[in-house]
């Protein structure tokens, strides 16, 4: 099969012919009909996360269909439209009994601990426990964008920050998590404020639902703007890009006993980064973190596409073809660019 390969961390990526992919005992081989390009994948790239074992094929937020099952695999035949979370669950251990998959102490991640999608085809392990079956009304493009950020967007608004109507919002970060959550907390009945540095992405962010916008560029202060336009502060407030900065205006933006959910992912020289704890302990803030979403809950999520109240396919940017990701995943540090790209063509 036809792959994207990098052999080295850093160094330019290749289109390969490599080996096609076996099912596992559990699990099984998937023909990717569309993959998203997303900075997780960057970073992997990078080197940030130890998961990754040379040569490695990136690729994480996955559409297709089923080509091939193991021998345990029950619920899933060849030709089943699917999608998974970036995350999947063993389904035996603790966490995964206790129904948080996406923190599974034994997880397998596509284009992290294994051999991503940005291929023809990619095995998936623990088939049983984490394949999502896609509606014959959701193209698989779209069901693409949802794998990684707009999932994670969900949780972190939905399950982790428990958004209600009326409260306000601050999202940090107008890339493709940013817009997710501000569609999705808009859905919820919420408040949005956008924050970002490019008028282009804030202009996005009011299309996608925002009341109000902040361009990080032309304000003295984040946090007080914020506070400003929220009178008080924020009842949730997500870092979706993940940067000391975006993080520390993030909590400090927050009304008293308010909630901040990280869901950019903090790698590298950024891991370790300042927080104003006086405030966090003197107004009893919440921290929280956001790492996917699990199988069982995209029941809720694909509820609100099929009725309308999500419309994720407006979030899909550009459309390219596998040629086109080593140059595009190399790029992603540069943020350019409105909404998801997603790789349509192998």
């Amino acid at each position: 099969m036809k792959a994207v390969l990098f052999e080295q961390f850093g160094q330019p990526p290749r289109v390969q012919n490599v080996p096609d992919p076996t099912p596992s005992a559990e699990g099984v081989v998937i023909k990717v009909e569309a993959t998203g390009l997303c900075r997780s994948d960057w970073h992997g790239w990078m080197g940030h996360d130890p998961d990754v074992v040379l040569p490695h094929v990136p690729g994480h937020e996955l559409a297709g269909t089923v080509l091939a099952t193991g021998k345990q695999v029950t619920r899933w035949k060849k030709g089943d439209r699917v999608t998974v979370p970036f995350v999947g669950g063993c389904g035996r251990c603790f966490e995964c009994n206790s129904g948080n998959h996406q923190v599974c102490e034994h997880q397998f991640q596509p284009g992290f601990t294994a051999w991503g999608s940005f291929a023809e085809y990619v095995a998936v392990d623990y088939a049983d426990t984490n394949l999502v079956a896609l509606p014959e009304s959701l193209d698989f493009e779209t069901a693409a964008s949802l794998g990684c950020r707009f999932v994670t967007s969900f949780r972190a608004i939905v399950d982790q920050g428990r958004v209600g109507p009326g409260d306000w919002v601050a999202v940090h970060g107008c890339g493709g998590v940013g817009l997710s959550a501000i569609m999705i907390a808009a859905a919820m009945g919420a408040n949005v404020v956008a924050i970002d540095l490019t008028p282009e992405k804030l202009d996005f962010a009011r299309q996608m639902g925002a009341v109000a916008t902040i361009n990080a560029r032309e304000v003295a202060d984040v946090v007080e703007a914020v506070r400003e336009i929220t009178r008080g502060g924020a009842h949730v407030s997500i870092d979706a890009l993940g940067h000391p900065t975006t993080c520390f205006n993030s909590i400090a933006n927050l009304r008293r006993r308010g909630r901040h959910v990280q869901v950019g992912l903090m790698l590298g020289e950024h891991s370790r980064p300042p927080v104003p704890m006086d405030r966090i302990i003197g107004w009893e803030l919440e921290i929280l973190g956001s790492h996917g979403m699990q199988a069982f809950r995209y029941q809720a999520m694909m509820a609100m596409i099929e009725t309308g109240k999500l419309s994720p396919r407006k979030l899909v940017g550009k459309r390219i073809g596998l040629e086109e990701a080593p140059a595009a995943l190399m790029a992603m540090d540069r943020f350019e660019g409105l909404g998801i790209s997603v790789i349509t063509r192998f």
